[in-house]
């Protein structure tokens, strides 16, 4: 029996091998290297996991050598699952984030790179992707490549796939670990990143590892951890992929007439001259280029009416295929626009009180109560959050501009406390 199929029997609780009738012919004179399965680490729940997992890995053609070598002595990490819901795109105020990224020490290092990297406009020629785009997600995702992460890529996402919160996607991504192990591309002592398993210098998943990383020079591995070419190349792929329209911008931002309604925030996308009729004007008073007056755009009101207001172009959602954080894609835009010498933003960020994670799953709570679906009770205030926020906020006759303030936290608190239904006796 050769070794893929004794540890897939093995793994699944078949595997008996006095009961196999004797095989045909002599013995194999090659040694025996059969394979137990590993180890139990003392957590009965990733044992079980594990066992499974390694079933699928095998079926998927991965060698039994290298799983074998590498869940040998494998253990969950404690730290992956508290951090699972303090993700800052997610956690910390939009504005904070903002400004956090958008700074002068990093506007300053992208212009420099800029005028120093010879190679930059051949990745722009090629992908159809500006460099300032790819120098600030460069900046954002590593610092310019100085901090890639220390976490372990395949135990973070062995943790991950283990919890069953985001099993399937992580189980994915651990099978494209161990086909970059087994294809010679990085051993795992290399796959070192973030703690979600982000590799490299533009933190790729593991399956846009192999999928869209490219050598710029084309006669080699791709190397995302050591070249600056090959990443953002890299990242310039992905983007072109996923549909970035050369010569266009990603988004304006704009001035909103008083009374306008904010409910049309993270709507349908319209045409320009749509936006334009409803009295919205750039702030900065520039025309359209021809490129962007024939696209459609979505209103964007991040910190709520009282904050800066954006015309979001197809571009910006196409950052958005980068991680699809709201909070991520206004930094990386609005730090690019700064590199590439275009204005700050005008508007003020207001001032606006942190929410705890108590706060964030509390308020999806009562907005399921209050018959609006916000989605799972995770904290992590999305799109589908903001609009069940939106829809409460029009029913109560306030600006509905999908902002979750300390203020609505509690007085939703306090509405679905009012209407919950009273506990079992």
């Amino acid at each position: 029996m050769d070794r893929r199929m004794f540890l897939l029997l093995t793994l699944a609780g078949a595997a008996d091998p006095g009961g196999l009738p004797p095989p045909l012919g002599p013995a194999p004179t090659a040694p025996d290297t059969r394979i137990n399965a590993p180890d139990p680490t003392g957590d009965s729940a990733f044992d079980a996991w594990r066992s499974q997992f390694m079933v699928r890995a095998l079926a998927e053609g991965l060698p039994v050598d290298v799983l074998a070598r590498e869940f040998e002595g494998l253990t969950p990490d404690p730290r992956i699952r508290a951090l699972e819901t303090r993700q800052p795109e997610f956690s910390k105020p939009l504005g904070d984030y903002v400004r956090g990224i958008v700074t002068e020490d990093r506007v300053e290092t992208g212009r420099r790179k800029l005028a120093e990297l010879s190679w930059l406009p051949e990745v722009e020629r090629r992908y159809g992707v500006p460099a300032e785009i790819l120098l600030a997600i460069w900046a954002v995702e590593t610092s310019f490549g100085q901090i890639q992460g220390d976490y372990d890529a395949l135990r973070s996402l062995a943790t991950l796939a283990a919890s069953g919160r985001r099993a399937d996607w992580a189980e994915t991504q651990l099978l494209a670990v161990f086909q970059i192990i087994a294809d010679g591309d990085a051993t795992r002592a290399q796959l070192r990143g973030s703690w979600t398993g982000a590799l490299g210098q533009p933190q790729f998943e593991p399956t846009q590892y192999l999928s869209t990383a490219v050598h710029l020079s084309g006669d080699g591995r791709p190397d995302i951890w050591t070249s600056a070419e090959d990443s953002l190349a890299s990242a310039a792929n992905l983007l072109a992929k996923a549909g970035w329209k050369p010569g266009e911008l990603w988004a304006r931002e704009m001035t909103l007439p008083e009374g306008f309604d904010y409910g049309l925030a993270e709507g349908p996308a319209q045409p320009l001259e749509a936006w334009a009729k409803l009295g919205l004007r750039t702030t900065d008073g520039a025309a359209w280029s021809k490129a962007d007056a024939a696209e459609n755009a979505v209103l964007l009101v991040p910190v709520g009416a009282k904050g800066p207001a954006f015309l979001a172009l197809p571009n910006h959602f196409v950052i958005r295929a980068y991680n699809n954080a709201l909070a991520y894609a206004l930094a990386v835009g609005l730090l690019a626009d700064r590199i590439a010498g275009r204005a700050p933003v005008l508007a003020a960020w207001p001032p606006e009180t942190p929410l705890s994670l108590a706060d964030r799953s509390d308020a999806q709570t009562a907005l399921a109560r209050l018959g609006f679906d916000a989605g799972a009770a995770d904290g992590l205030i999305g799109a589908r959050t903001r609009a069940a926020l939106r829809a409460w906020q029009k029913a109560r006759g306030l600006p509905a501009d999908g902002y979750l303030s300390i203020e609505l936290v509690q007085r939703l608190r306090a509405e679905a406390g009012a209407s919950a239904p009273a506990p079992p006796a």
